[in-house]
């Protein structure tokens, strides 16, 4: 059995480790700053965070952010709550995982994610110029079916993937569609090993409905800003949540 869990102490209020979350991606980039403080040892095993409002306070956010990126941190295993007197959350206890991602997937990933932008920012302006109404309608009906799937990652998922492969079909350009197959591919492993709670698909259904707006305005830019906005973010949640490479 582990030890008793430790009451937060002077560490967690350090200056750098708690400085206020500024990216347009606060939930995040929460994730990102506490995953990896939990595994640089940071934030120590049994260590209990400060509470919630204090914690906001710290790090400049809304409650509702701040428990969004604790659920996430808890359904890895990284964080865990108790009731009660003396309850609180606190850094879980390393546990072994089921099946651990290989080390040559975790040495990699962010260039999967860069290899995403940079492919998708592409199609974002061409998709501006090119896209019909009736792909853009397909486009929205795919929203639509996501907003409903937030509970059930797997099928938000595979309504996310559609989403995508029609983007890049608006352009006309097959090459492209084939592209985004295989990076789409590549983000699957990745994004299967980390926590998806309904409000992080929540938040990426929005940037898709903003992507949209943009393309029905024929903004490349602000397309393939909305694009960069959801490819950060993702990076932020996996740079918290995957083990340190």
């Amino acid at each position: 059995m582990g030890a008793a869990p430790a009451a937060s102490n002077v560490a967690l209020h350090d200056e750098t480790l708690f400085a206020p979350v500024r990216s347009q991606t606060a939930f995040e980039e929460t994730v990102d700053r506490l995953g990896t403080a939990i595994k640089l040892g940071l934030l120590a095993p049994g260590m209990r965070l400060p509470a919630e409002r204090e914690l906001c306070a710290m790090l400049g956010i809304s409650r509702s952010t701040l428990r969004q990126a604790l659920t996430a941190l808890s359904e890895s295993g990284q964080l865990h709550a108790l009731r009660g007197r003396g309850g609180g959350t606190f850094v879980a206890y390393p546990q072994r995982p089921a099946a651990p991602p290989s080390a040559e997937l975790v040495g990699r990933w962010r260039e999967v994610c860069d290899s995403r932008l940079a492919v998708e920012a592409g199609i974002c302006v061409l998709a501006a110029e090119r896209a019909s109404e009736e792909a853009l309608a397909a486009l929205e009906a795919l929203v639509a079916t996501m907003e409903a799937q937030v509970v059930d990652f797997g099928a938000f998922r595979r309504s996310d993937v559609l989403f995508h492969l029609g983007l890049a079909e608006s352009t006309g350009n097959q090459q492209l569609v084939a592209t985004m197959t295989a990076t789409q591919g590549e983000m699957t492993h990745l994004i299967s090993l980390i926590a998806h709670p309904p409000a992080v698909l929540r938040s990426s259904n929005e940037q898709h409905r903003r992507l949209i707006r943009a393309l029905r305005a024929r903004d490349g830019g602000a397309a393939a800003n909305v694009i960069a906005e959801q490819v950060r973010a993702t990076e932020h949640v996996l740079a918290g949540l995957l083990p340190k490479s």
